[in-house]
């Protein structure tokens, strides 16, 4: 048969618990800050007064509004996915005697 094994109560049974690491590190956090507002201003560049009744509006057909907003937005949402896939190299520390070498 077999024992009844009592498994200790309180803080000694809790495991201990290891340090919380984000999933994505600093630098993929301020890349995705620079990508946010890359859409952002893309999508401002493209804001404009449109066509209203019979007066037509020559801004709607500017440089800044078909061109360059568009392709800040494009470049943004294409930065996103390195951005948060990005992973930093990890430095090897190689000891020669008493003397360390970052390799």
């Amino acid at each position: 048969m077999a024992k009844n094994e009592k498994k200790p109560v309180g803080k000694a049974a809790a495991p201990k618990k290891q340090e919380e690491q984000l999933p994505l590190g600093k630098i993929n956090f301020i890349m995705i800050a620079v990508s946010v507002l890359l859409i952002v201003i893309g999508f401002v560049l493209m804001w404009g007064s449109p066509n209203v009744g019979d007066t037509f509006n020559d801004d709607i057909f500017s440089t800044s509004r078909t061109l360059v907003g568009p392709m800040l937005s494009l470049a943004g949402f294409v930065l996103v996915v390195p951005s948060i896939i990005w992973r930093p190299k990890k430095k090897v520390v190689i000891r020669v005697s008493k003397e360390e070498v970052e390799v």
